[in-house]
Formats: C-alpha cells, sequence, structure tokens
C-alpha cells in the first residue's frame, strides 16, 4: 500500500483548493498513513469486493482502498472536494486510480441505481459524526448487495452501535443494525489522527450482512415497534406501545403474543423480540396495516 497522504499531504492539499473542515459535514480528515492502514486490514477487503466510502474528503481512505479492493465507489457531497478526487488518486495511486468511481451526492439519499455498475458488496468509510447512523441504516437498506463493513464513527456512536440488550446504551441504532446485520466493535481510534483534531474518540464498528430475522413483517412495521419502544426509556411496553397498538390494552395483546412480558422495557429485547411484536399487531389496527 503506497502513496498514502500524510500530515504535510493533507494540509498543502487542503490549502490548495481552499478547503476548510466544515463542522455542519462533520469533516475530520485522516492525516495518519498507519491507522489508513488499520482500517483497510480490518476491513477484510478481497480483489472480489467492490467498497463503498462515504465521505471521502481529500482522499487518505480512498487510495489505502484501491490496491486492495476490485472497484472503489466514492460518494462526496462537497463538490469542491468530490472534483478534486481524481486528480489526487490519479497522482498517487498509478494505475489503481482506474478502479474508482467517484459520485459527488448525498449519502442519504442515494439509490441503488446510482452504484449499480459494480454493485457494492462492502461498507468502508469514515463517516461524518453528525449523519453516521442514518447513513448506515439507510445504505443497508437500498444497498441489499453489501455483505459486510467497517466504519469509523464517534465512539458513542460505536458503543451504541454494537450494544446488546441490557445494555445502557443499547437503543434503537442498536437494534436497527441489528435487523441488517451482526456488529461488533473493532477498536479504537484516537483524536490525534484527524485533521482537525476532534475532541472525543472514534470508534471502528465491523459488521457482517444476514438475512432479516424474519421475512413475514416489513422492516417499516417493525423498525415503528422500537422507535415506540425507545421513545420513552422508563415505560414499560404496554405503556410504550399503547400509540403504537391504539390502546394499552391492545399493545398488552400484541406483545403477549408475541410471547413478550408486557411489563418488559424496550432495552431488553432482542431484534427476533420486536420483529414478534410487529408479527403480532392487531389486525384492524394503524399497527397491523
Amino acid at each position: 500500500m503506497t502513496g498514502l497522504l500524510g500530515p504535510a499531504e493533507i494540509r498543502e492539499l487542503a490549502a490548495r483548493l481552499g478547503v476548510a473542515p466544515t463542522k455542519k459535514l462533520g469533516q475530520n480528515f485522516v492525516h495518519d498513513p498507519n491507522t489508513v492502514r488499520r482500517i483497510v486490514t480490518a476491513a477484510g477487503l478481497t480483489p472480489d469486493d467492490v467498497a463503498l466510502e462515504v465521505g471521502p474528503g481529500l482522499g487518505s481512505l480512498t487510495l489505502g482502498l484501491l490496491p486492495v479492493a476490485g472497484h472503489v465507489h466514492a460518494v462526496e457531497i462537497d463538490p469542491v472536494l468530490a472534483g478534486a478526487l481524481p486528480e489526487t488518486v490519479a497522482r498517487h495511486a498509478g494505475a489503481d486510480a482506474a478502479r474508482l468511481t467517484v459520485h459527488r451526492a448525498d449519502a442519504l439519499r442515494i439509490a441503488a441505481a446510482e452504484l449499480a455498475d459494480p454493485a457494492p458488496t462492502a461498507l468502508v468509510a469514515n463517516l461524518p459524526y453528525n449523519v453516521a447512523v442514518p447513513v448506515v441504516l439507510h445504505l443497508l437498506a437500498v444497498l441489499p448487495t453489501l455483505r459486510h463493513g467497517l466504519v469509523m464513527v464517534q465512539k458513542e456512536v460505536a458503543d451504541r452501535l454494537v450494544a446488546g440488550p441490557g445494555s445502557k446504551v443499547y437503543g434503537i441504532p442498536s437494534v436497527k443494525l441489528a435487523w441488517y446485520a451482526h456488529a461488533r466493535g473493532a477498536g479504537k481510534v484516537p483524536p490525534n489522527v484527524f485533521w482537525p483534531v476532534p475532541n472525543v474518540d472514534s470508534g471502528l464498528v465491523s459488521f457482517t450482512c444476514h438475512e432479516p430475522p424474519r421475512t413475514d413483517v416489513p422492516r417499516e412495521r417493525v423498525f415503528a415497534v422500537v422507535d415506540a419502544a425507545f421513545a420513552q426509556r422508563r415505560k414499560t411496553l404496554r405503556a410504550a406501545l399503547a400509540g403504537w397498538a391504539g390502546g394499552a390494552d391492545r399493545a398488552a395483546e400484541a406483545l403477549t403474543a408475541a410471547g413478550v412480558d408486557p411489563g418488559a422495557r424496550g432495552e431488553s429485547l432482542t431484534v427476533e423480540q420486536f420483529a414478534a411484536i410487529a408479527a403480532s399487531a392487531p389486525v384492524g389496527t394503524q399497527a397491523g396495516k
């Protein structure tokens, strides 16, 4: 893996482009080649993989991905950065540059058709802190070809994404990611490998996709149960799901039918249990439609 960008190259490139990292876009650029190597190694890519990178920025991670993946799709919302990335890659990646496609697009709105040639199999990205969870969930929803991934996010967010039932930080992101994939923590990343230096640690989350827990109930219905269950964490599920089910008694009926204690709380349930509740929604209610 050669041609990676160090601190001097990152600052020189940013200055030449007139780029100043913005909090609005959650931009923190990796300037440490060893961290890039660590991320690429942990991602476990093969030449058969088509990598999807969100927020490539100045190209640090992109240059690390190109030698090991069959193709790289880089999705960048900043027009200046998106425009400059092909030139940076051509200068540093040699023949590998031919395997890059840059998309000037919003990852929260991108569709599978825009990334179809070739279709992504792995998500590997240093995600902007402010949209990390929505981006991951959106891409998993619209890209059925994804098989695995490794994302770098704020450490607090990483902990939430990989948390299991009963954990204090287990919540909506934990359950929704579990619908799509098995996730685990893959290590901590210190602030000093970024420019500008954030005031928090980052964390790596590795995930492997699997089939949904159930195919007889729409994902949207399951996620509606999850959202309602965690809207008021201190409430029992009987109370928390009352609005969703059309009354506390109807909620209790659905919970009992799903084999879940109506007095339990959302943070104790697995994704399979949430799916069972959604499948048990009383017929004729909004929840059962």
